[in-house]
């Protein structure tokens, strides 16, 4: 991919039209929105959990610099001698889409979702900003792997409208970044809804030292209910063997975030895969 292309991309987005962002009132959602998109849309606890899993990281990050046997990618060898990385997940990780998710009333499509990102501006989530710029200062380098999939859209120009529209949504939310630490779905060919392959290649010239993300498929492969190649499908017990089997990553080189709106583990309950 030519990593001029979005920021020529972004400059012609800046002159579009936005639309007009439509929210429900309080007392609406309340009555109409499901539980999980009203508490992350109106909670404190959502921002506390928030604050807390970021300040933990936070915290974690001058140990995991010092050790250098210290990866957050079962597997990854010979990482000593590299620079340290981390790996953040976008959507409700480093940045919230709840006010998507009220506005859609739980009709979600892939374009619908660009435009809205498109023309609105995204939520920032607690702490998130701020470990990054912590990290940074630090010399650790940070990517950003997201399952936002690469589509032409008839609103916005080029193959990849949603790497341009991505850097916009997070610098709306106080982070700033670039197109060679993003990586979306369909980039290219062999880039699908499975992380671990994008992981792999930051860790081919990083030491990977710490994931963060909402999902189980953030931190694991072959999770989700329905087969993505290479892997086949998982089971609720599979998840619950493989959480408990890296149990000392957790709060250490892995950080979760609450997303009780949409995910991976909504497969096992729904037809629609997370």
């Amino acid at each position: 991919m030519n990593r001029i292309t979005p920021i020529l991309v972004l400059a012609t987005i800046a002159g579009l039209p936005a639309c007009t962002q439509t929210s429900l009132s309080k007392e609406q959602a309340q009555k109409e929105t499901p539980l999980g998109i009203a508490w992350i849309d109106s909670a404190a606890e959502y921002d506390a959990l928030t604050l807390q899993a970021y300040r933990s990281a936070t915290r974690q990050l001058d140990e995991l610099i010092a050790d250098k046997d210290s990866t957050a990618l079962p597997g990854q060898e010979d990482a000593a001698e590299l620079p340290p990385a981390v790996i953040l997940d976008v959507d409700e990780t480093s940045l919230s889409n709840v006010d998507f998710q009220v506005y859609i009333e739980g009709n979600f499509s892939h374009e619908a979702f660009d435009h809205w990102q498109l023309n609105n501006a995204a939520r920032r989530i607690e702490g998130a900003p701020e470990f990054i710029r912590a990290a940074r200062e630090k010399g650790v380098t940070v990517f950003f792997i997201t399952n936002r999939p690469c589509h032409e859209r008839d609103f916005a120009p080029g193959p990849c409208p949603q790497e341009a529209i991505t850097l916009k949504n997070l610098a709306e939310a106080g982070i700033e970044t670039d197109a060679e630490h993003l990586m979306l779905v369909g980039e290219k060919p062999e880039w699908n809804r499975e992380k671990r392959l994008r992981q792999e290649l930051v860790a081919t010239d990083h030491r990977v030292i710490m994931l963060i993300g909402d999902d189980l498929g953030d931190f694991l492969p072959c999770v989700r209910a329905k087969p993505i190649a290479p892997c086949p499908a998982a089971t609720v017990e599979d998840r619950a063997r493989m959480t408990r089997q890296y149990s000392e990553y957790w709060g250490v080189r892995w950080h979760i975030l609450p997303n009780p709106m949409h995910g991976s583990w909504s497969s096992f309950i729904s037809a629609d895969s997370g």
